[in-house]
């Protein structure tokens, strides 16, 4: 995976320090209801769309651009499914971040779904109940956008 340039120069002068980051992740569905998954180069298995907004970058936007950027796909966002902060990740180079996740149910209207840049193995549209292997992070995601309740907030949060 790229990073992004502004983190490459946040990294110059934070070191390995632990970064707050925004991250976006896009639930695109087609009209036959199947859902947009990409296998990651990174790790070899299947994923939902996702990525960081550039600076200044609405999340909205961002989930629009990284779906196009990783499947070729053209598609809507329609509504926020959750927003979660996640616990931290430490990379293999020692880099810290924890992530402040927006996920988006997005409607796909155009493009044909193939891999577009160097992030993705393979991509491909799926019937939500012949999914592959997925993490629980993408099931949970899934779940929660096809289900027509309000946008998820982490209950253990709230009290």
């Amino acid at each position: 995976m790229a990073t992004p340039e502004f983190i490459t120069a946040l990294r110059a002068t934070a070191g390995t320090q632990l970064l707050w980051l925004p991250g976006v992740t896009a639930i695109v569905f087609d009209d036959e209801g199947r859902v947009l998954l990409g296998r990651r180069t990174d790790t070899r298995k299947w994923s939902v769309i996702g990525g960081i907004p550039e600076p200044g970058e609405q999340p909205a936007a961002c989930a629009v651009r990284e779906v196009f950027e990783e499947t070729a796909v053209t598609c809507v966002p329609e509504r926020v499914v959750l927003v979660q902060a996640l616990q931290p990740t430490t990379y293999g180079n020692g880099d810290e971040c924890q992530y402040m996740d927006i996920t988006f149910r997005c409607r796909a209207v155009g493009g044909e779904a193939r891999v577009n840049d160097d992030e993705s193995l393979d991509v491909g549209w799926f019937a939500v109940d012949a999914l592959p292997e997925l993490n629980d992070f993408a099931l949970f995601r899934i779940k929660q956008a096809l289900s027509e309740t309000p946008t998820w907030f982490d209950p253990m949060t709230l009290g």
